[in-house]
């Protein structure tokens, strides 16, 4: 019998910068690298599309929320929040 290996997802911890739209989060990560040229630590950020589907407790900008990869819920979402 074939075993099917299932593949671990990717899980980001960031910061919630917009809830306008409905169901959707935009969540900015950071992450640190040193400088090729210079040898300084800087942080780079970037942001994600996140599926958040909770309406008894809205998240709110500046919270700090978990984000798990999923399948492509739209053409930018590819995240859920689960914590």
């Amino acid at each position: 019998m074939e075993e099917v290996i299932k593949t671990q997802r990717k899980v980001k911890k960031g910061v919630v910068v917009s809830n306008k739209m409905d169901k959707t989060v935009i969540v900015r990560c950071a992450r640190t690298m040193k400088h090729p040229r210079y040898h300084k630590v800087v942080t780079r950020f970037k942001k994600f599309y996140a599926h958040y589907d909770n309406a008894s407790k809205p998240l709110n900008i500046g919270d700090e929320v978990t984000i798990i990869e999923t399948r492509p819920l739209s053409k930018l979402k590819r995240w859920r929040v689960v914590a």
